[in-house]
């Protein structure tokens, strides 16, 4: 019994320390991601360009373009914070406002990473942002966030690289 018990004991534990977050990690890590990348949707043409890591950080820009009218930028540092990369964004409106308050980006710091993908999650835990590199030239991205009403969204991103 006590065999069974300790059996069962180390397959827990082996199971789900994949789960467990990141403890250690650097931003070249994460140079999988470096490239221009686009995809046609509904809502717009979108471009994502990641830079390659220098300097302990990495950095990107995004936009939406409809109509021949950009909608909205995103910009993005990817900075080492102690043993983990953060993820630090920040939204604007054409002609460059800003979404978030100028003194507070919002944060995602590296909650996992296994070989070309990563996952950031917000500090509140209501926004998952994963990047995972599938052959050389396709990105996928996908955004999980909680509405206001509690309830979970999902939105997937297929990127190809721009070539």
């Amino acid at each position: 019994m006590k065999n069974n018990i300790l059996i069962i004991s180390f397959l827990l534990l082996f199971c789900f320390s994949g789960a467990a977050q990141v403890k250690k990690a650097t931003v070249k890590d994460l140079a999988f991601m470096t490239g221009t990348w686009v995809q046609k949707t509904d809502w717009g043409d979108l471009e994502e360009f990641w830079s390659a890591p220098e300097g302990e950080s990495m950095m990107s820009s995004f936009r939406c373009v409809k109509d021949g009218k950009a909608l909205f930028y995103e910009f993005v540092v990817i900075e080492q914070d102690g043993h983990l990369p953060v993820m630090k964004m920040r939204h604007f409106n054409r002609g460059s406002i800003g979404w978030e308050d100028k003194e507070k980006p919002l944060l995602f710091p590296l909650a996992e990473l296994k070989g070309t993908y990563a996952l950031f999650e917000s500090e509140d835990k209501t926004i998952r942002l994963s990047y995972q590199l599938i052959g050389k030239n396709k990105l996928s991205v996908v955004l999980e966030e909680k509405d206001k009403s509690g309830k979970q969204k999902k939105d997937i991103f297929s990127f190809t690289r721009k070539l």
